[in-house]
């Protein structure tokens, strides 16, 4: 929605048309329980925004002497039919699109994937700080130097041709990845997932992928989305409490997304460069191949994380790359791995950190220690489910 109405109305104008959808989404919340949800719901709402966006042209006189022109044509313009196949290729352009002007490359990079997140994924700031392990303040800025951007410099959701589009590709890319990120293991809230976010985001990921904008890197993307969204009905169990990967019912495998994501995996062996996203790809097709009777296969792994260490250095990587290695040499090493990492002021707040050293110092027989690892854990932002899980965790420590 926001997306359509900025296409409408200029990218300067994006916090008119993100302002205007929150206020048809507040207008829903207030009458649809007395009124009845209609029974096209997302046409409801867009037409909604679109009549309080024209409502708000013509009251600030966003245009100047142009406004009530402009308004009168957008007022022409067709009805939202959303269940119309024409409308939704149209609502899927846009959406794609506005991640593309997001990515301008006059946009400071550390802009760009939180303006998308923010303006076409709907992030709140302090989602978009926990997926970044940033200050709420400094995304709020980057935030803020990028709509700065846009209206300065004039850009436009138009689509350059050749290179100049494909040198978007990498920022569009990122964009996706946090978006499943997101989705896949929830920063807060009731649910570990957020099903829709990992769908929209491979939908997404599919169409670069089949666009004349494919790369390796695009094709990597794809296949690691597609391994991962495969394990989706597995993590949880039916009270949507967290199930480790160790425990999953592989039967529940999405077997359909295994072989889209194998299908993809092939493709992006093409061409000499590696990315961060091929090494995660050949992570998770590695847990995809094992079953029953052919384990996981831990060196491979371990000598994966140590790849995407070199290629995407990260303490999230490290940290993953610790419990590799307590699968392979026992969860005394993986306790000196993760030791540096201790006082990286960027984990401060990282409840997976702690996490994992209280599942350390429990598999080491370390109870009291490890209680209190869970125990501060507890203490920061996860989502209801982790929550659970830590508290789980917390009670094996009192045996």
């Amino acid at each position: 929605m926001v997306a359509h109405l900025t296409r409408l109305l200029g990218p300067a104008n994006l916090d008119l048309a993100a302002d205007a959808v929150q206020e048809a989404m507040l207008k829903a919340l207030q009458t649809w329980p007395y009124q009845g949800i209609p029974e096209n719901a997302a046409g409801w709402l867009f037409r909604a925004a679109h009549n309080l966006a024209i409502d708000s042209i013509r009251r600030k006189q966003t245009f100047g002497k142009k406004t009530d022109a402009i308004a009168a044509e957008l007022s022409r313009g067709k009805a939202f039919e959303v269940h119309d196949p024409g409308m939704e290729e149209q609502l899927r352009d846009d959406e794609l699109r506005m991640i593309f002007m997001c990515c301008h490359p006059d946009i400071p990079h550390d802009s760009r994937v939180a303006l998308s997140l923010k303006s076409v994924a709907g992030f709140s700031v302090r989602e978009i700080a926990r997926a970044f392990l940033a200050e709420d303040a400094s995304v709020a800025q980057r935030l803020v130097r990028a709509k700065r951007c846009i209206r300065d410099r004039h850009i436009t959701l138009d689509l350059p041709g050749g290179a100049e589009l494909a040198a978007r590709l990498d920022s569009v890319l990122e964009v996706l990845y946090f978006l499943f990120n997101e989705g896949y293991a929830a920063h807060s809230g009731e649910d570990l997932i957020r099903v829709d976010l990992c769908h929209e985001a491979l939908r997404l990921s599919r169409l670069v992928s089949a666009s004349s904008l494919a790369t390796p890197a695009a094709h990597a993307l794809t296949a690691l989305m597609a391994f991962q969204a495969a394990r989706l009905a597995a993590r949880t169990d039916q009270s949507g409490d967290l199930i480790l990967l160790e425990d999953q019912n592989r039967a529940l495998w999405d077997q359909r997304l295994l072989r889209l994501g194998l299908v993809h995996f092939n493709q992006c062996m093409d061409g000499e460069e590696v990315t961060g996203y091929h090494v995660q790809a050949a992570i998770a097709a590695t847990h995809a191949r094992a079953s029953g009777s052919h384990p996981i296969d831990w060196p491979v792994v371990f000598h994966l994380y140590d790849q995407l260490l070199a290629i995407r250095p990260s303490p999230v990587v490290e940290l993953n790359r610790a419990v590799a290695l307590s699968k392979l040499r026992g969860p005394e090493e993986g306790l000196a791995a993760i030791a540096p990492l201790e006082n990286d002021p960027s984990l401060k707040s990282y409840y997976l950190l702690l996490a994992v050293r209280g599942h350390f110092l429990h598999a080491l027989g370390r109870l009291p220690e490890a209680a209190h690892c869970f125990h501060q854990a507890l203490t920061l932002p996860c989502s209801e489910p982790e929550r659970r899980f830590l508290r789980r965790m917390l009670q094996k420590c009192h045996p």
